[in-house]
């Protein structure tokens, strides 16, 4: 599996976060990256530009916490970032950084924290010799099921694809997938979209990038894969 320049430098980004004490805990696509190499999948995958984590603690953090204690972290670490907040948290809304070239003043990538939402199971993951904290593998995909269930699928489409990838590698084991679902206080929908608008999950599929070179898989090996993967959840 290939990783990009700016894939390599989120990875010390969280090994940095992550050392240094900081609550937080990653998610996404650069903990599904890790957990796909863990488990032997070699193939390339969708790259991405962004950190998805979430910020466990007593007390909320300000924004000029967030970004002060993100900032010593990295440039503890020796990487040449400047942190800046530009969406601050609330209900139902994460908080957006951008994690900025010093030398160029371009954004190399972003962060989206979700700050004190239902605590997830982790474990620790090592990329390249950089560890860090994110959710567990059965997070994870409890998380693309619950996402797909909607009819929000049109616009996550890359869980589609993620779900793919995880079927290649990971079983799919129903009683925890539904247990962690209840613990984070998620329930799935009814799949309407996934299951009877095909056509327009298809025409969301073409129009989504695979940047890099990746090889893009067909919609239709994509979509049987994943129909057959979780269907222990879908309406019978």
């Amino acid at each position: 599996m290939n990783l990009t320049v700016e894939e390599k430098i989120m990875y010390k980004v969280m090994k940095a976060i992550y050392d240094s004490g900081i609550p937080i805990s990653f998610k996404g696509s650069m903990v599904l990256k890790a957990c796909l190499l863990e488990a032997g999948y070699n193939d390339d995958t969708r790259h991405t530009v962004d950190i998805d984590a979430n910020w466990n603690s007593d007390t909320p953090p300000t924004s000029k916490q967030m970004e002060d204690s993100l900032q010593k972290a990295i440039d503890k670490s020796g990487v040449n970032l400047e942190v800046k907040i530009y969406r601050m948290y609330g209900e139902k809304r994460s908080a957006g950084l951008e994690l900025i070239n010093r030398e160029t003043e371009e954004t190399l990538f972003t962060m989206d924290v979700d700050v004190n939402r239902p605590i997830a199971p982790t474990k620790i993951y090592e990329v390249e010799g950089l560890r860090f904290c994110g959710v567990s593998p059965s997070q994870m995909i409890a998380d693309k099921v619950a996402a797909i269930s909607t009819d929000k699928v049109f616009r996550r489409i890359k869980d589609v694809i993620d779900l793919y990838y995880i079927s290649k590698v990971f079983e799919f084991n129903v009683t925890e997938v539904l247990q962690t679902l209840k613990n984070s206080e998620r329930a799935l929908e009814d799949f309407n979209g996934f299951l009877h608008r095909s056509e327009d999950l298809k025409h969301s599929y073409e129009k989504f990038r695979f940047a890099g070179g990746v090889n893009k898989p067909n919609f239709e090996e994509v979509y049987h894969s994943v129909n057959a993967y979780i269907k222990d959840v879908l309406p019978k």
